[in-house]
């Protein structure tokens, strides 16, 4: 069964939460009462999830309920718990060119295309990328995929590794996640080597933690970051920096489990490389994709406010130098989402506004795209009596639903 939104529903994947929160609830020796005054969730919700009228339940309610009863949230999750929101109809609908070349569809090159020139599109793809705009790659895609497919030498299948990769984070980027999955797969097919490899396997790192599926995500990143663990020194700064974001990834993932040790350990490894690096560094050919002290600060700012500590995400927020990261750069604006989110939990409103604006103003096609943004204007708009005319604005801007 498919949800309107078109992702996968399971009525099962909801009854065996509510029977795992239970299980765990009883152990602990809490009546429902109990775990609503512990954790600050409704006991009304709390019955629902048990009793299985719920057909989801976001991460964040999860990771809240086992802090309270002291467990991983994986543990009241399980392997197949997902908080995937799916492309809203128009988003769909602009990527639709793009799935279609990716399964062969449409015109096929009128001229056989060279090498050079691919490779000359795909950095025209890569100043698109680095600047969100969604519309104009959405447009720019189609044919380039179709050219790079045909190249047949060993220079095609870099080339063509390399555009099928930024292509799946696109996707990614734009909540096509089935798609992505299948782009990443043939990407990792096409790569001519494993830290090759490791690009692809980072947008799918990435791809289930969007989606709330913590097991996959941190068990994917662990594999890889032990298959392709450098020697400090003797390693690239590139070979390090794919090591390094993909044990930021593991950090991700162990924070949302509500696992602050693992956490830490991930942050301190994925440290190691940064500081072997000594500077911001791009990992691969994806110009969204940096690393170094500066993205493994603001990737602790970014488990501080997860993990319930805002003043310390603002604290990270200060601490950092402007200017070593571009204005539009992912990182620094995942960054300041965080910053606004960390504004919001401590009741800080116009100044996580204010946060929320500057991004909307620097990337306005990336911002309607981050749930995040969402999540965290609904929480300021719930603590407010009434709305400002930025605040509607902004509610319309990013898509945040009634």
């Amino acid at each position: 069964m498919m949800s309107a939104a078109g992702g996968p529903y399971s009525r099962g994947m909801a009854a065996d939460l509510g029977e795992r929160l239970a299980s765990v609830r009883k152990r602990r020796g809490l009546t429902q009462r109990d775990l609503a005054e512990v954790s600050g969730i409704s006991v009304s919700l709390i019955k629902q999830l048990e009793q299985g009228m719920r057909s989801s339940c976001r991460l964040e309610t999860l990771r809240t309920l086992a802090v309270a009863l002291g467990v991983h949230t994986f543990a009241l999750q399980g392997s197949g718990g997902s908080d995937t929101e799916w492309a809203d109809p128009s988003t769909a609908q602009l990527w639709a060119p793009v799935r279609r070349a990716l399964a062969g569809a449409g015109e096929q090159p009128a001229e056989a295309p060279t090498i050079d020139g691919v490779r000359g599109a795909f950095a025209g793809l890569r100043l698109l990328a680095a600047g969100h705009s969604y519309r104009r790659i959405a447009e720019y895609l189609p044919d380039l995929i179709r050219d790079a497919e045909v190249l047949d030498d060993s220079g095609g299948r870099v080339i063509r590794a390399q555009i099928l990769g930024l292509t799946g984070s696109m996707l990614i980027h734009n909540r096509q996640f089935d798609t992505a999955a299948e782009v990443l797969a043939r990407a990792i097919d096409q790569a001519p080597d494993r830290g090759s490899a490791a690009s692809a396997v980072i947008g799918l790192v990435w791809s289930h933690l969007r989606q709330g599926q913590l097991y996959n995500a941190r068990q994917l990143a662990v594999r890889w970051a032990d298959d392709i663990e450098p020697r400090l020194s003797r390693a690239t700064s590139s070979q390090l920096a794919l090591w390094g974001k993909l044990w930021l990834y593991v950090a991700n993932a162990s924070v949302r489990d509500a696992a602050p040790g693992a956490t830490e350990d991930a942050l301190s490894l994925a440290r190691a490389a940064a500081e072997r690096i000594g500077r911001e560094t791009l990992c691969d050919s994806n110009p969204n994709r940096t690393f170094g002290p500066v993205t493994c600060a603001q990737v602790a700012g970014e488990c501080a406010v997860i993990a319930g500590h805002p003043e310390r995400t603002l604290a990270i927020a200060r601490s950092l130098p402007p200017g070593l990261t571009a204005p539009k750069a992912a990182s620094r604006l995942r960054h300041r989402l965080d910053v606004a989110a960390a504004h919001t939990a401590l009741r800080q409103y116009a100044e996580a506004m204010t946060v929320l604006a500057e991004v909307r103003d620097i990337a306005p096609e990336w911002l309607p795209q981050q749930r995040y943004a969402r999540d965290t204007l609904g929480k300021i708009i719930t603590g407010r009596r009434t709305l400002t005319d930025d605040m509607r604005e902004l509610a319309d801007a990013i898509r945040l639903e009634y």
